[in-house]
């Protein structure tokens, strides 16, 4: 006899991954934000501050425990919306 386990469906399509971003915007000042799209934060980025330097990628959890996963300099941008 077998046991069979319904996994549920899910819709990968809906799906997004969610990130909290540390960013260096000048020579003393950094900025925290959650985003969804890395592609378009690096365009808020370029739009709000300029001379930005780089930013650190962090998996979003509730909790504050997630882990780096990436990072990013004004040269050395991100290639797609999710890591």
């Amino acid at each position: 006899m077998y046991l069979l386990r319904c996994i549920p469906y899910e819709d990968t399509t809906k799906m997004t991954k969610k990130y909290k971003v540390i960013a260096k915007v000048t020579e003393d000042k950094f900025v925290r934000y959650n985003c969804n799209n890395l592609l378009s934060f690096t365009s808020f980025l370029d739009e709000k501050f300029k001379g930005w330097r780089w930013f650190n990628v962090y998996l979003y959890q509730r909790d504050g425990r997630g882990g780096q996963v990436g990072n990013f300099t004004n040269k050395d941008r991100p290639k797609g919306a999710f890591i």
